[in-house]
C-alpha cells in the first residue's frame, strides 16, 4: 500500500519524454497539406517520409482524395438499415459490439 504513489508517480517519465522529443517530430504531410494549406511543407513532410525527392504524385493522390471525400453523400442510421445491401453487416456490427461490451472483454 505504501508504493501506491510511486505507481501513480511512473506515468510522470514516458509523459516528460514525449513533452521532449514530440516538437522534433515532422507533422503529417496530410494534415499540412489539407488544414494548413501548406503545399510547400507538406512535400517535404513527403520527403521525409518516403526518402524520396519527387513527391508530386504522393501530393496529388492526397488532394484527390480529398474531393472524392468533399463529394461523398452522408447517410444517417435509419438510411443504412433501410439498404437492403448492407442491413445484414451492420446488424452483425452492432450485435457483435453489444456481446463485447456485455461479457467484460473490454477490462480484460
Amino acid at each position: 500500500e505504501s508504493r501506491w504513489p510511486y505507481l501513480f508517480g511512473a506515468i510522470i517519465v514516458p509523459s516528460l519524454i514525449q513533452v521532449v522529443i514530440l516538437p522534433f517530430l515532422p507533422e503529417s504531410p496530410r494534415y499540412l497539406l489539407l488544414e494548413k494549406h501548406n503545399t510547400s511543407k507538406a512535400e517535404k513532410a513527403f520527403q521525409t517520409f518516403l526518402g524520396k525527392d519527387d513527391v508530386s504524385h504522393e501530393v496529388e493522390e492526397v488532394l484527390a482524395e480529398s474531393r472524392v471525400q468533399r463529394n461523398t453523400k452522408l447517410v444517417s442510421i435509419l438510411q443504412l438499415l433501410r439498404t437492403r445491401a448492407v442491413r445484414w453487416q451492420v446488424i452483425t456490427v452492432i450485435v457483435t459490439m453489444g456481446c463485447y461490451q456485455l461479457c467484460g472483454l473490454n477490462a480484460v
